[in-house]
């Protein structure tokens, strides 16, 4: 089938978790129909999720699971058997034809625990995407929100080892009372790295990198039909809670090769990022960025050059924030995601000598006089 070769296909470029997205409860066969019967399909999983689980765990990775609890459909076994169990009264007004279940009534919070408990404990989940994919304009919106806050404890209690991603409509949920039970939050639903350059820095002003997830896209974003191949998709993702959301059966070898080498290269960083401190530089280019993650001792970073436009004369000598100046710096630039493109430009002397070696050059030089940054094309990056 299709997911077995999505999930073999995973496994050999290097993914750790599996996650099945929307489409897999009852009468699901339409976006406007079957939310809110947390129940697997029996005529398209005859055998529950449990091969495609086992598949999974197999080859190594783990098994998350797409959920929207808080909402439901009017076309669904659980609207028509108790429709005093809608927060939004059925002749209201429905978005993306879905309505809100009213989660502070005991009743609806003892089902969805107990729908929620049993898939969990059945196929030993280890994420729920946990999806919002509506305003809530329904009062009482606070006693709503801390019944959602008990149901996500109550799992978090049962299930100490499950992991749980905050989305709604992309990032339209990110507050304290999430972050306190969520591992991670998605903050846009656009993978044009461009635009996701903008969302994570100002995002990353208030949250730490290893919580906002991010993922690489296909070539051609969804959300803006802007096409972006190279450095800067995989870079983006990089500095983030990375992940791959394409269709890895519809990729060539390059391809394939290059998201192998970003899976290898995000495990090497992984704990810097979640773990070091984020700077960013002072670039007086609009068009530019350089920012990083230097590790809580201040003995090794990671860099990111960024290029968004064009820039207009020579790239600027820019200070390199957050080092030791008292230490010395092997500086490398980082090439397993492709060598960036330079265009017609040359130099500087520094960055063409790190890409071949590591460059022996004093903290104090790096943070008192910087380097000059490489003349990058237009949504490229580079890695240093």
């Amino acid at each position: 089938s299709t997911l077995r070769s999505l999930a073999e296909r995973a496994a050999d470029v290097g993914v750790e978790r599996f996650v099945l997205d929307d489409g897999w409860f009852r009468g699901r066969t339409t976006d406007t129909a079957g939310l809110g019967d947390w129940y697997v399909d029996e005529g398209f999983w005859p055998e529950g999720l449990h091969p495609l689980v086992d598949l999974v765990r197999s080859l190594g990775m783990q098994f998350g699971l797409w959920v929207e609890p808080e909402m439901v459909n009017l076309d669904s076994d659980v609207a028509r058997k108790h429709p005093e169990w809608l927060l939004t009264p059925a002749d209201g007004w429905p978005s993306r034809a879905q309505y809100v279940l009213d989660v502070a009534q005991p009743a609806v919070y003892d089902y969805l625990l107990e729908r929620l408990d049993a898939l969990i404990s059945e196929y030993r989940i280890d994420f729920l995407k946990w999806d919002h994919n509506r305003d809530l304009l329904e009062a009482p919106s606070h006693t709503q929100t801390r019944a959602v806050y008990a149901l996500m404890d109550a799992l978090r209690q049962r299930h100490p080892q499950l992991e749980i991603e905050s989305c709604a409509s992309g990032g339209a949920r990110v507050d304290l009372g999430i972050l306190q039970r969520t591992d991670r939050v998605w903050p846009s639903d656009t993978l044009d790295p461009l635009e996701r350059e903008r969302i994570q820095r100002w995002t990353s002003l208030l949250l730490p990198l290893e919580l906002i997830g991010s993922h690489i896209g296909a070539a051609t974003a969804h959300t803006t039909g802007r096409r972006i191949n190279g450095t800067l998709p995989l870079i983006t993702a990089l500095f983030a809670h990375a992940g791959i959301e394409m269709n890895l059966l519809k990729v060539n070898e390059a391809e394939r090769d290059a998201l192998t080498q970003f899976a290898e290269l995000y495990r090497e960083t992984r704990a810097l990022i979640a773990s070091g401190r984020l700077v960013n530089a002072d670039v007086f280019d609009p068009a530019a960025r350089l920012f990083g993650v230097v590790s809580p001792d201040r003995s090794r970073a990671l860099f990111a050059v960024v290029q968004i436009g064009m820039t207009a004369g020579r790239p600027a000598r820019v200070q390199i924030p957050g080092l030791d100046e008292s230490a010395g710096y092997d500086v490398r630039v980082r090439s397993e995601l492709g060598v960036p493109d330079r265009g017609m430009s040359t130099g500087p002397a520094w960055f063409d000598a790190a890409l071949n070696a590591p460059l022996r050059l004093a903290g104090s030089m790096l943070a008192r006089s910087g380097l000059s940054l490489p003349p990058l094309r237009p949504e490229t990056a580079a890695l240093i």
